[in-house]
């Protein structure tokens, strides 16, 4: 009972406080897991390495096609390109997440030192960083003390907050360049396949243009799923088709120009 006679809806524990952690723990859902097919980098190399597997040798086979080559010339050519490629862009991709390691470990550094040498001001930049989020000053006081108790965590938490980094996977490198090295050469092989069933090159290229124009649709809905952009998902398989097109219109009618 409240001090007007009124019954309280808050419910209380035998000492009188809040709720306690078993109720708490009560009125939590059974289960709640998060459901994350594929990590966002993971997602980002697979479309980077399809698009480009896909776009790449599509041109080149349209081009040696308007050169009037013949089927087995533009797939060896193909295949030969889909190998370099493959391998191009999984170096690419080694390198790039290596950079970005070797960025992440500076700044750690560098935030380490910073919270020895200028603690007041790193502190000061924690109430900043809530501020953002709608934490009054007092709210954030306490907060800012936690953190700044726990070197390893406070680090951390600038790190992710201020500076918008996260601290890479070990195998990050090793994953990206086999990821995308794998995507280009799945991605390759869709151009080429009617080369490998039709001897006639100007028959080839109109079912290599069905074949990956198909390919390249599939592919741009799909992208729009997994970035998350399933409001436009035909507006992204269109577009995504449109680059593809544009760039075997345009190798075709450069090789059939010079030719």
């Amino acid at each position: 009972m409240t001090e007007n006679g009124a019954t309280s809806s808050k419910p209380q524990t035998e000492g009188g406080g809040e709720l306690t952690k078993e109720l708490l723990e009560r009125q939590r859902p059974e289960e709640h897991k998060e459901k994350h097919f594929l990590s966002s980098e993971r997602v980002r190399d697979i479309i980077l390495g399809v698009s480009d597997g896909l776009t790449v040798p599509f041109a080149l086979a349209a081009g040696l096609s308007g050169a009037e080559s013949t089927s087995r010339i533009i797939l060896v050519a193909g295949l030969a390109e889909v190998v370099a490629g493959s391998i191009s862009m999984g170096l690419g991709g080694y390198l790039a997440a290596q950079s970005e390691a070797d960025h992440y470990m500076r700044e750690l550094k560098r935030e380490e030192k910073e919270i020895i040498d200028v603690p007041d001001l790193e502190a000061a930049e924690c109430g900043e960083i809530l501020a953002q989020y709608g934490v009054e000053a007092e709210e954030a006081e306490p907060v800012v003390r936690a953190l700044t108790r726990n070197p390893h965590h406070w680090v951390r938490f600038m790190m992710k907050f201020e500076l918008g980094l996260e601290k890479p996977e070990e195998t990050r490198a090793i994953q990206s360049a086999a990821t995308i090295a794998a995507s280009y050469a799945v991605g390759g092989l869709f151009p080429l396949l009617p080369y490998m069933v039709i001897s006639s090159a100007t028959h080839a290229v109109i079912a290599s243009v069905v074949v990956t124009l198909a390919a390249l649709l599939l592919f741009g809905y799909v992208k729009a799923y997994f970035t998350g952009d399933d409001k436009a998902p035909i507006k992204s398989a269109l577009q995504t088709a449109f680059v593809g097109a544009m760039a075997s219109a345009a190798a075709y009618g450069i090789a059939r120009l010079i030719h």
